[in-house]
């Protein structure tokens, strides 16, 4: 599976959403007559973490300059409270880029709190780097990688998701998206030919069909979609739409499993092309073999890519399982357990079919286009013996 790719993605859509944050609308509280504005900061000076009081354990003096909006440029004192717990606590340190949430009165005072690190900074150091390091390496694919890739982004932010939001099917609206997603990387990257044709018909199909084992065995084995806190969270948003939540999840397995796949079709249909490229005398029968041989060796790599990739985000529930030392028949038995396996095993299946579907594809185009090639350098032999004949 290409990670760089949906690294970036993940990266991007983390700062779209920052910028989104720090760009927002001040939302006005009419009970506490005050707005609550959102700004980027940096802190000056930092104070050494000192026991507090009240609910808060700990407390931090912080000198944070305000760098964005209304207030830009303004030096405040901050008391940073910390609860104790790793997750919530944000300690800072001199010189690094905060996020700030204000609380502005009528009267024109404010309140300043620090609400998160800073990071879309950072992230755009890394989307640089990766994009000059596809083109360094790429060149003119890398440059049509980059130009798929974003399509692939828009697709998604501006096309799936918000079809989702507003009530579409998710099975079906993830299903039209991968499609078009593949029909254009496999474009872009390597031309229209009967070899990109056999790679998108075949990661096509593969990625629908690891829908369908997904849908069935999802549905039989009465798995939720609620086993992300995400998911459950989407049951109180102001849209109001009430969702399928096991569509959503065979959607995300759907959207998941289409990058590996779309690796395994363009080797195997390229190994193809090139073998019979070497020899064209190859019948269709033993052009499919060598894209299975292909295939087999892509297969076993690939295969636990996809497995570790779902594995890793699971890691510390696995721990917390065995630290506990839960029997594994009722760790494979709880929902969260039972979707990962499902996701991950669909998946495979997916991309396990995709080998033989993308390897007859493209034995029976490449053989096509070489008997066409075939038959039309007899014509042109035979009209100049006949040219050659007639002077």
């Amino acid at each position: 599976m290409k990670k760089t790719p949906i690294m970036f993605v993940i990266i991007l859509v983390a700062v779209l959403l920052s910028q989104a944050v720090l760009a927002m609308e001040p939302e006005y509280d009419e009970e506490m007559e005050f707005v609550n504005l959102t700004a980027r900061g940096t802190v000056l000076e930092a104070g050494e973490v000192e026991p507090g009081e009240g609910q808060f354990f700990r407390v931090q003096y912080v000198t944070v300059r305000i760098d964005s909006g209304n207030r830009k440029g303004e030096v405040v004192e901050v008391e940073n409270s910390l609860s104790d717990h790793q997750y919530y606590d944000i300690i800072v340190e001199k010189g690094q880029k905060v996020v700030l949430m204000l609380e502005e009165y009528e009267d024109g005072s404010f309140k300043t709190y620090i609400s998160d690190y800073y990071r879309a900074n950072y992230l755009g150091y890394l989307l640089v780097l990766f994009a000059l390091l596809v083109i360094a390496i790429g060149r003119i694919k890398g440059v049509k990688a980059l130009i798929s890739l974003a399509i692939t982004v828009a697709a998604v932010l501006f096309v799936m998701l918000p079809l989702m939001l507003k009530g579409w099917n998710p099975i079906l609206v993830s299903v039209i998206t991968a499609v078009v997603v593949t029909i254009v990387t496999m474009v872009l990257v390597a031309g229209f030919n009967h070899k990109t044709m056999s790679a998108i018909l075949g990661t096509s199909f593969g990625v629908i069909i690891a829908g369908v084992i997904a849908f069935y065995v999802g549905n039989k084995a009465s798995l939720s979609g609620l086993s992300a806190e995400e998911a459950t969270m989407l049951m109180y948003i102001p849209q109001g739409i009430e969702f399928n939540f096991r569509q959503l999840l065979f959607a995300g397995i759907i959207m998941g499993s289409l990058g590996a796949a779309m690796d395994i079709g363009i080797s195997i249909s390229s190994s193809i092309e090139e073998i019979h490229k070497a020899n064209p005398r190859l019948s269709r029968r033993r052009l499919f073999r060598s894209g299975m041989n292909v295939g087999k060796d892509v297969m076993g790599t690939m295969v636990n890519t996809l497995i570790l990739a779902y594995t890793g985000t699971s890691i510390p529930m696995l721990l917390l399982f065995m630290a506990y030392e839960t029997e594994l028949s009722k760790v494979f038995n709880l929902d969260v357990i039972a979707t990962e396996v499902v996701r991950s095993l669909s998946g495979s299946i997916g991309l396990i079919l995709t080998i033989p579907i993308t390897a007859l594809f493209a034995s029976h185009y490449s053989k096509e286009q070489g008997i066409k090639r075939m038959r039309a350098a007899k014509a042109e032999m035979d009209t100049m013996i006949e040219n050659e004949v007639t002077e």
